[in-house]
């Protein structure tokens, strides 16, 4: 099941399955009775622009950055502390922020430094899982990508919407003796940092461990 409208500037969803399913989607689909095809020339664009990504080398390229482009970001941002949905080769980046009433608040906040962001709520979403998308393209390069991060940094600081401890970041050692409990809380009014990473950290090593393959 993919769509044609975030790919190719088309329109329409589609579901590649075996003959059976297909028939059995079509009975029991309430959409089939209003739904209409495409038109010839919205196909033509979808198929012009399949030929054009895999079969010339400025394709192949575009195929380059734009996963590169999506790895980065989704890393960084995981590193960062944000919960961060869907597969990492994916363009559309679910940024998790559970409650619907810091929606609002986030993308306002993006917009002030000259980003926008797509907002995913109720009845869109459950309720809790409220989330903002983030669309990446192969137009993009990798100095975008750092100022989406760091706009992202400074605003999930501002709204405290950074849920993860961070992925891959490696706690601070601890004194010997001491566990963090669920509070963090070591005694003695210590706090147990949240393994995140610095945003620096982030930029420094995001290129390297972006092109790594994917396990």
């Amino acid at each position: 099941m993919g769509t044609f409208t975030k790919s190719f500037g088309a329109n329409g969803g589609y579901v590649a399955a075996s003959a059976p399913i297909i028939q059995k989607l079509r009975i029991i689909n309430a959409a089939m009775i209003y739904g209409e095809s495409p038109t010839p020339p919205v196909l033509m664009q979808i198929l012009s622009s399949l030929r054009q990504i895999t079969s010339t080398a400025s394709g192949l390229e575009r195929l380059q950055r734009i996963t590169f482009n999506s790895r980065y970001l989704r890393l960084g941002l995981k590193r960062l502390g944000f919960i961060v949905y869907g597969h990492d080769d994916s363009p559309v980046v679910p940024l998790i922020l559970y409650h619907p009433g810091k929606l609002p608040a986030f993308s306002r906040e993006m917009l002030k430094r000259g980003i926008s962001v797509v907002m995913a709520g109720y009845p869109a979403t459950p309720l809790l899982t409220s989330r903002v998308r983030l669309c990446v393209s192969a137009a993009h390069n990798k100095e975008d990508m750092d100022r989406v991060l760091r706009a992202c940094d400074e605003v999930g600081e501002l709204l405290d919407v950074k849920f993860s401890t961070g992925s891959m970041g490696g706690i601070e050692p601890l004194r010997e003796g001491f566990v963090a409990s669920r509070e963090d809380d070591l005694g003695g009014g210590e706090k147990a940092e949240p393994p995140r990473w610095k945003l620096e950290d982030v930029i420094e090593h995001g290129v390297e461990d972006a092109l790594c393959q994917l396990r």
